[in-house]
């Protein structure tokens, strides 16, 4: 307890601290900064407002207490109410502060940039890459969230080979996390003339929008190259060198871009998407270097681990690395993932709260 108390501490401290430099000149003179600050604060207010009630509930149950030794029957009573009131709530608060005390990724409250591919089964994985697509953007509609299309790849028999979009909002990072991996779908594709049940795939590849105070890329380190778009896209694409390829030099990280109606504008989502996949690849090498496994991550995030099947015949969906199963598929297509993505929320929760307590 007195450990929790001093961590409670320290996080008040940190918070005042915040709030000070928030208002600097400055960090007022600053906006990334102050944007920076002003998410921090947000993140530690939960902590220190419980610091703040359960500093409260201990002053109440320390006075009754007192009481309780006292000889008149009446002030023994009120005592007795008194801790009778707020023993529970305390118990209550003190595993909400376990919760809060548990080590926040510190990519929860960013923006994420999506990618999803048509897997196995040809034109049903892409049809069914489109599906998700779908599906994303309505539940982020649902959450007052923006979709930014960057690059698409259209499949002719529909849905797409390939589509990468940012979602942008408050904690979208930390809600869709854990939806890298394979997605399995089991269903009778349209092309189907003898009613067969097919089994197609499509991945996905949740990353964090890195930001321009995540991390700095030298100009030195990349070529950035322009050329004609490929494919369909209009004549005054196929005229112009208005694509653009950015290779990160140092990790040979490099995309292509050329959605966009003009080369500023490819440049600026090359820009974006190199920006966040490096950010993502540092990440990852320092924390092998360091020797950091993420034994508290609900499953791999690798785009070949199959993590949720879409049975549509029995209108099933499940989640295979929680063994959750819903029978409402139909909603879970039209974007209500909120059941889904509470169960990984709390079983990724239960296995911090395990490994903070060995």
């Amino acid at each position: 307890m007195d450990a929790v108390r001093e961590k409670l501490m320290e996080i008040e401290a940190q918070y005042n601290e915040i709030n000070q430099k928030l208002m600097s000149e400055e960090v007022l003179r600053n906006p990334s900064e102050m944007t920076r600050l002003s998410k921090q604060e947000a993140n530690l207010r939960q902590s220190v407002e419980a610091w703040h009630s359960l500093s409260s509930l201990d002053s109440r149950i320390e006075q009754a207490e007192e009481m309780m030794k006292e000889s008149d029957p009446e002030l023994k009573e009120m005592a007795a109410m008194e801790l009778e009131e707020c023993l529970p709530e305390r118990e209550a608060l003190l595993e909400k502060i376990q919760r809060l005390l548990i080590p926040r990724d510190p990519d929860d409250d960013h923006d994420v940039i999506m990618e999803i591919r048509g897997g196995a089964g040809g034109d049903e994985g892409n049809i069914f890459a489109g599906d998700l697509y779908r599906m994303y953007t309505r539940y982020a509609e649902t959450r007052g969230w923006k979709v930014q299309v960057l690059e698409a790849n259209p499949s002719e028999a529909g849905g797409f080979s390939q589509i990468i979009f940012s979602i942008k909002g408050n904690n979208v990072y930390h809600d869709l996390k854990f939806e890298s991996g394979a997605h399995r779908v089991q269903r009778v594709p349209k092309t189907e003339a003898q009613g067969r049940i097919h089994t197609s795939t499509a991945t996905v590849l949740c990353r964090p929008e890195a930001e321009d105070a995540d991390i700095e890329i030298d100009e030195k380190d990349l070529t950035i190259e322009t050329h004609r778009a490929s494919g369909a896209g209009g004549q005054h694409i196929n005229k112009t060198d208005s694509a653009v390829r950015i290779v990160h030099i140092p990790t040979g990280i490099t995309v292509n871009c050329q959605e966009g109606r003009s080369q500023i504008e490819n440049r600026e989502t090359a820009m974006r998407l190199i920006r966040s996949r490096v950010y993502e690849e540092l990440r990852r090498q320092r924390e092998e270097a360091e020797g950091k496994i993420r034994r508290a991550k609900i499953g791999t995030g690798d785009r070949s681990e199959k993590i949720r099947t879409y049975n549509y015949p029995q209108n099933r969906v499940t989640d295979h690395r929680i063994g959750l199963t819903i029978t409402q598929l139909d909603r879970i297509m039209e974007g209500k993932l909120d059941d889904i993505l509470a169960g990984l929320q709390a079983e990724d929760e239960r296995q911090k709260l395990e490994i903070s307590e060995q």
